[in-house]
């Protein structure tokens, strides 16, 4: 489990014990978690915070090297929620059109008539997005922020719910497009993806040597737990999570401090403000309270934050890091009593 995830900072245990889905859907959700993890080890805080994101109707930069169950962690969400996934690899020579989808010239009809792309789905892993040229990852910013693509000037919905789960590697930079901080913003959370540690690996060798494909979630044992009810349900009953002015007022002051810290060029905006305020009122929601705590605030800070800012190039040079640096905010902030 990695140290920077929510999961990392409270066990997502399920305090309704066995409590039936269709009276409490965040036993849906505690479901789902433990469905997944059938098939992805060692990734439970990853998993925890894709869940949030459904929740709070955001999307995902996942950061890992490859081979760390990525893809397979999507897949394998879709499946437990009954839900449409397509990938995208981002390459250099990837279009616009590629992606959203384009007009069709078809010579039965003289019409042209307008074929989807990859990003009308449910779940879309955008695959190494930082490979692709600025033009293609601006055509993400629409779909992401108005859940719409146009094309020729026509809006064309997209289906819901929808979540962008998009992935970089962090060690190689050779022949990538660094996103812009406009896109950067549009994430609601950045989640490392680490690599398991010797006992989580050992499980892995264990269940391919028994036969596990990732290819065959079914084969797996991967069963579809919840619904888009479920999911509903969920967004509205995170909807009416209590946040106290205490906790709001904390919240600003934590942006605030990112503003002035001396380490950093570029601090936490209020959209980055009201994103950490949903988040914490999804984490405390599948904690199973209805009320938003500081440590809630805490323990989303880092995912919600951490692409958000920007470091000054002295603080880069003296080995700072965006956890480093906001592990010293939070600290530098009175917490509400």
């Amino acid at each position: 489990m990695n140290a920077d995830t929510p999961a990392a900072t409270a066990d997502l245990a399920d305090p309704a014990g066995s409590a039936d889905p269709r009276d409490d859907p965040r036993a849906a959700f505690v479901a789902v978690r433990a469905e997944v993890g059938k098939a992805v080890v060692g990734q439970d805080g990853v998993i925890t915070g894709l869940l949030i994101a459904l929740l709070c109707r955001g999307h995902v930069l996942l950061e890992g090297v490859p081979g760390v169950a990525k893809t397979l962690l999507v897949r394998s969400l879709a499946a437990a929620l009954s839900l449409d996934a397509k990938r995208v690899q981002f390459t250099p020579d990837l279009m616009p059109g590629d992606v959203t989808g384009s007009l069709i010239y078809d010579t039965r009809t003289s019409q042209f008539e307008f074929r989807p792309g990859p990003v009308f789905t449910n779940l879309l892993l955008a695959d190494e997005i930082n490979r692709t040229p600025p033009k293609t990852q601006a055509a993400l910013l629409e779909a992401m922020e108005e859940r719409q693509v146009s094309v020729e000037g026509t809006p064309r919905p997209l289906p819901v719910p929808f979540l962008v789960a998009a992935t970089q590697n962090p060690v190689e930079y050779e022949g990538t497009y660094p996103l812009p901080e406009a896109q950067l913003d549009r994430f609601l959370l950045k989640l490392a993806v680490g690599l398991p540690d010797r006992a989580e690996e050992i499980g892995i060798m264990d269940r391919h040597a028994a036969g596990f494909d990732p290819r065959d979630l079914a084969a797996a044992g991967i069963r579809q737990v919840a619904t888009t009810a479920d999911l509903s349900a969920g967004r509205n009953a995170v909807l009416a999570v209590r946040v106290s002015p205490e906790v709001t007022g904390y919240i600003v002051d934590i942006c605030r401090a990112t503003r002035m810290s001396p380490s950093l060029r570029l601090g936490v905006s209020p959209r980055g403000a009201t994103a950490l305020l949903s988040t914490s009122r999804a984490w405390a929601w599948l904690s199973g309270r209805d009320y938003v705590t500081p440590d809630d605030v805490k323990a989303l800070a880092g995912p919600t934050f951490r692409h958000r800012v920007q470091l000054r190039a002295e603080a880069e040079l003296d080995g700072a890091t965006p956890d480093g640096v906001l592990d010293g905010v939070l600290s530098s902030v009175q917490v509400p009593r």
